[in-house]
């Protein structure tokens, strides 16, 4: 059995498909998800060596299958009857974070946490009937082939796909990497064909951009959540805005679920001393302190932006921030409440299933779980954002600018 370093991920818009996997709609982009698998995060340990304590209940379930094996009547798909049972130990423990998932959703499971996939690199919705590009990724496939954001999708590979549904068009454009797909599109009125060979994409998880408040510069960096590169992302647009000579930073972590810990870790680590605890793990009584780990550290005043979406690693962050780093605030609505970590497991069929091994507590030792972060400047959403999305009537955003620039 092989152990997976695997997170949980919520969708943004169960309108939108990614073309490599169709399956990630499953789990990207439908709301649902965000009950199902909020914020996982997840961290290796080795399994442990059958024991007599549990061999008469081991006995107990071998004796089982066996007798089944060989006596029922009928034919009998024996990986199916372990998968099952499987999933009837992990359901037993009455926990919401403990699941199995079966091969399909295990492959958008790993797709979702990795943060990369294989395919052209774009992302499309049904606009009034018609596949249609909304958007696509910079330094992938579709874009050094020529799609932008509104072509209109008109055949693949010669097939007329104008009234496919979004699930088949990606089982069409998806496939393996290095392979070609000739994507045919209505641009202007007019068809063209563009040749792409499928790639390894990288999903965006940060934004980044710079703020001008009473004379002050702010940076602003959107994290929607925690995968296995995004890290690299958050580095990479941090360095970016702070060549722009930033006196303070937004780190915006609404509806962002979680993911992995370690990239949670290492992010932190980019602003604290090695003497600070970034967040504690308790297991059957045992706490153990994470401290920051590199010699980078900063001083300016960062303002955390926070709801009630914000769940799992996001709390982390946030909990650091609040508990450990001297210049920070907190602005929006409680959290989530998730303080507890999930560790994943494969089966030989490619199924997997993940269940809770500890807890996270915050740099004090506090337990969030089912109770959340309060914000210092508790802010509820504003209707005009509601209806209207910009940063300029984004009532929250608006807060942590406004205190920051003082």
């Amino acid at each position: 059995m092989k152990k997976m370093n695997l997170n949980d991920i919520k969708d943004k818009d169960n309108n939108k498909y990614y073309f490599n996997i169709p399956e990630v709609v499953a789990i990207v982009f439908i709301t649902l998800v965000f009950g199902f698998f909020i914020g996982t995060f997840l961290i290796s340990t080795n399994q442990k060596k059958v024991t007599d304590s549990n061999s008469k209940e081991l006995n107990e379930f071998i004796s089982t299958y066996n007798s089944i094996t060989n006596n029922y009547y009928g034919k009998i798909d024996k990986q199916k009857l372990i998968n099952e049972a499987i999933k009837g130990m992990v359901s037993s423990l009455g926990d919401d974070y403990s699941v199995y998932m079966d091969n399909d959703e295990t492959d958008a499971f790993n797709t979702s946490v990795d943060g990369s996939y294989k395919g052209i690199g774009a992302v499309v919705s049904n606009v009034d009937g018609k596949n249609v590009i909304t958007e696509v990724f910079d330094n992938t496939p579709a874009k050094s082939s020529g799609l932008k954001a509104g072509d209109i999708f008109s055949k693949i590979n010669g097939k007329d796909v104008s009234s496919l549904d979004l699930e088949s068009l990606t089982n069409l454009i998806k496939g393996k990497e290095n392979t070609s797909v000739k994507i045919t599109i209505i641009r202007n009125d007019k068809e063209k064909t563009f040749n792409v060979v499928r790639g390894n994409v990288d999903i965006p998880t940060v934004y980044s951009k710079v703020f001008e408040v009473n004379n002050k510069k702010i940076g602003y960096l959107s994290l929607s959540v925690f995968t296995a590169n995004s890290y690299d992302q958050f580095k990479n647009n941090l360095n970016k805005i702070e060549k722009k000579k930033i006196d303070s930073l937004v780190i915006d972590l609404r509806s962002n679920p979680g993911g992995h810990l370690s990239e949670v870790s290492k992010m932190l680590s980019l602003f604290l001393p090695k003497t600070k605890i970034l967040y504690q793990l308790e297991s059957k009584g045992v706490k153990t302190p994470t401290y920051s780990y590199t010699k980078e550290k900063r001083d300016y005043k960062v303002a955390v932006l926070i709801n009630g979406e914000s769940a799992s690693a996001s709390e982390v962050m946030t909990a650091c921030f609040k508990e450990s780093y001297d210049n920070a605030v907190i602005v929006g609505e409680k959290s989530f409440g998730k303080g507890t970590v999930q560790n994943a497991f494969t089966l030989p069929d490619g199924s997997c299933y993940k269940f809770t091994t500890q807890k996270w507590l915050t740099p004090k030792g506090n337990w969030i779980n089912k109770k959340g972060i309060m914000p210092d400047y508790e802010v509820s959403l504003d209707d005009n954002y509601k209806n209207n999305p910009s940063y300029e009537n984004d009532n929250q955003l608006q807060k942590a600018l406004e205190v920051l620039s003082k």
